[in-house]
C-alpha cells in the first residue's frame, strides 16, 4: 500500500513532500533488517522490476555511504548513492538517498521494521525537499511503483531465503 503521505496526515508541514509505502513480510524481522545491511543481499532484490545493481562501495554503518548504478531494463545505468545517517537495529534505518553526495534534489527515507509474530511491517516514509520533487518523482521515475515493487522484491527474496532454512 503507498500513496502520497499528505493522503495519511494531512496535518503533517513535510506531508505534501512524503510518499509511504508499506508491506508486510513473511519473514522475521531479523532477518528484513539483515537483508539491508549486507551487500550480498541488497544485490539480489534492490531496485523496481527489471533492475539490477552493481555496487562500487558500500559502509553499512551511520556516516556510511554506498555507492551503487542500478541498470535499468532498457540497459540505462543510474548512478545511485545512499548515506546511512541512522542505524537502529533491527527496528530503524534512515538515509539520504540521491544520484551523487551533492544532489540538491537528495531526499530523506526512514524504514521502520515492526516485529508481527514470525512476520515484518515494513513502512519506508520518503520526503522530499520539495512538492515539485515528489511529484517529479511520482509521474517521471513513478517513484510508488518501483518502491512497492523494491519492497516486492524484498519480500521475494527474504521468503526464499525463510523457505529455504538458511540466511544466504
Amino acid at each position: 500500500m503507498a500513496t502520497p503521505a499528505s493522503d495519511r496526515h494531512a496535518q503533517s508541514p513535510a506531508a505534501d513532500r512524503e510518499i509511504m509505502i508499506s508491506r508486510i513480510i513473511d519473514a522475521p524481522r531479523a532477518l528484513v533488517f539483515e537483508a539491508f545491511t549486507q551487500v550480498r543481499h541488497l544485490s539480489r532484490w534492490w531496485g523496481p522490476e527489471g533492475f539490477s545493481t552493481t555496487t562500487r562501495a558500500f559502509e553499512f554503518r551511520a556516516g556510511g555511504e554506498w555507492v551503487f548504478v542500478m541498470h535499468g531494463p532498457d540497459g540505462t545505468d543510474y548512478p545511485e548513492w545512499i548515506l546511512w545517517t541512522e542505524i537502529v537495529t533491527p527496528e530503524r534505518i534512515a538515509l539520504l538517498h540521491g544520484e551523487s553526495r551533492d544532489d540538491s534534489n537528495a531526499f530523506v527515507s526512514v524504514l521502520t521494521f515492526a516485529a508481527m509474530g514470525d512476520a515484518t511491517r515494513i513502512e519506508m516514509l520518503t520526503t522530499f525537499p520539495t512538492r515539485k520533487a515528489r511529484d517529479e518523482a511520482v509521474e517521471k521515475y513513478h517513484a510508488i511503483e518501483g518502491g512497492e515493487q523494491t519492497l516486492a522484491n524484498l519480500a521475494a527474496y527474504v521468503g526464499a531465503l525463510v523457505g529455504s532454512g538458511g540466511q544466504g
